[in-house]
């Protein structure tokens, strides 16, 4: 009684040609309004956590920061792990809430990695979750009470972890520094992956007292203030909102971050269709994807995936075979070279998943100068055949050539000789023929105004 509510943003688009305009109205909207410094490159970065998990030292990291030296990405991420002293982060069971550097991992700190990577010519990012806390942790022995949980329910865990009453103005505090702390004794940090790892159960805010109702709206805002003075302090420092388990994909935090991370399942069958739902609502700029070991494809179709987003790996050179370095190599400059068409330009989704066992889009740079397309074929039956694919997009007065591009070391197309022009007209009402009928393939082709 007496107070303001103010609901959430709601965002409204109409289009009379389909699906896909909306779509395009929503990216454009995101990138000028909404989502972090869109109008920068990403950073593709090689992240240690399915290459190392929990089982690292200062040795191992130095050997990766010489890998993302190697393959030619611009950050090292390090992940979960390095943290805690009195209850080791050796395992998801401990540690959370005990921001220390942890001194049998890493004896010489982050400062040291920093600087490692600096040599290296590459810069340096780290995650974070420092919403959560597990009971098994010092910060959980001071502080019991600043952990949101009904006083007449058994503690529930997920994870092994629980939530921190952000609604508590300590608690915000405590979060605000953890950030700041950490970013001002390593000022060379140049990223964040700020992780949520659980959804919250069991919800009762002992701050708040009365009004338990309350709990889900007020720990956003609370949230918000926090990121808020954040952002005051570092307003253009690359974060990445990653909650695989907490499922915090929307507007109201992107405007704080630069992109997500929209699944923990890095099969790239299955990015197909995740990457391909989240289309409909969010540019490209800010999905990130990752080429991992996870799926028995191979590292073309996994790349060519990951290809159509914001790209990073999460695995170990040394588990390469030469060629499939080599490829590497040279797809971290074919992304280089075509990601400002891919996370600038205009997407037009052409066969989706969904109606055939195939997936094909494309992005269209504004002049319609340069397109990038991508074909994906997952698992198809005997004799399947696929029809040619229209483009879109395109000027229908322009000629255009069409190179597959991102092959392996060797390889030839398989489709046509390279270079071969078209007309914009020709390849939007005739079309052109995209996808192997061989199970577990993807093709690239980049189409350039002549």
């Amino acid at each position: 009684k007496g107070k303001t509510f103010v609901t959430p943003e709601l965002i409204f688009t109409y289009s009379n040609q389909g699906k896909g305009l909306a779509s395009r109205n929503l990216h454009d909207w995101a990138r000028k309004y909404s989502i972090l410094d869109a109008d920068k490159p990403r950073m593709p970065l090689l992240n240690n956590w399915e290459a190392t998990y929990f089982d690292f030292n200062e040795t191992k990291l130095e050997s990766l920061l010489d890998d993302t030296k190697k393959l030619g990405v611009d950050l090292f991420l390090l992940d979960d792990g390095w943290f805690s002293n009195k209850y080791p982060r050796n395992n998801d069971k401990t540690g959370l809430g005990d921001w220390e550097v942890s001194k049998s991992k890493l004896p010489n700190g982050i400062g040291h990695l920093v600087k490692e990577a600096d040599k290296r010519g590459v810069k340096f990012g780290i995650w974070l979750e420092p919403e959560m806390i597990n009971p098994k942790s010092a910060l959980y022995e001071k502080h019991p009470d600043w952990v949101l949980k009904l006083n007449n329910r058994e503690e529930h865990y997920y994870r092994n972890q629980l939530i921190l009453d952000l609604i508590n103005p300590k608690v915000q505090d405590f979060v605000y520094n953890v950030v700041v702390d950490m970013l001002k004794e390593n000022p060379g940090i140049a990223y964040i992956k700020w992780d949520c790892n659980r959804m919250m159960t069991n919800t009762a805010s002992p701050y708040l007292k009365e009004n338990q109702s309350h709990v889900f709206i007020e720990y956003t805002r609370s949230l918000y203030k926090i990121l808020d003075r954040i952002r005051e302090k570092y307003p253009h420092l690359p974060m990445m909102l990653c909650s695989g388990g907490g499922g915090r994909t929307d507007y109201g935090a992107l405007k704080y971050f630069n992109e997500f991370w929209p699944s923990d399942n890095t099969d790239p069958v299955e990015r197909i269709f995740i990457q391909w739902g989240y289309s409909y609502f969010f540019p490209s700029l800010s999905v990130v994807n990752h080429i991992t070991s996870r799926g028995k494809q191979s590292l073309k179709f996994k790349t060519d995936v990951a290809m159509m987003g914001k790209m990073g790996y999460d695995m170990r050179l040394i588990n390469m075979t030469p060629a499939e370095l080599e490829f590497s190599q040279n797809a971290v400059k074919t992304y280089k070279k075509i990601e400002e068409t891919i996370t600038q330009g205009d997407m037009y989704r052409l066969v989706s998943p969904y109606e055939e066992p195939r997936a094909v889009l494309m992005y269209v740079d504004k002049a319609q100068n340069k397109s990038v397309l991508f074909a994906y074929t997952m698992n198809t039956r005997d004799r399947h055949v696929f029809n040619t694919v229209r483009l879109q997009g395109l000027d229908p007065n322009a000629t255009y050539s069409v190179q597959e591009i991102n092959l392996m070391p060797g390889a030839k197309s398989s489709f046509f000789d390279n270079n071969k022009s078209y007309t914009g007209d020709y390849l939007m009402k005739v079309g052109m023929q995209v996808s192997s009928i061989r199970p577990l393939t993807s093709a690239i082709f980049e189409i350039s105004r002549r």
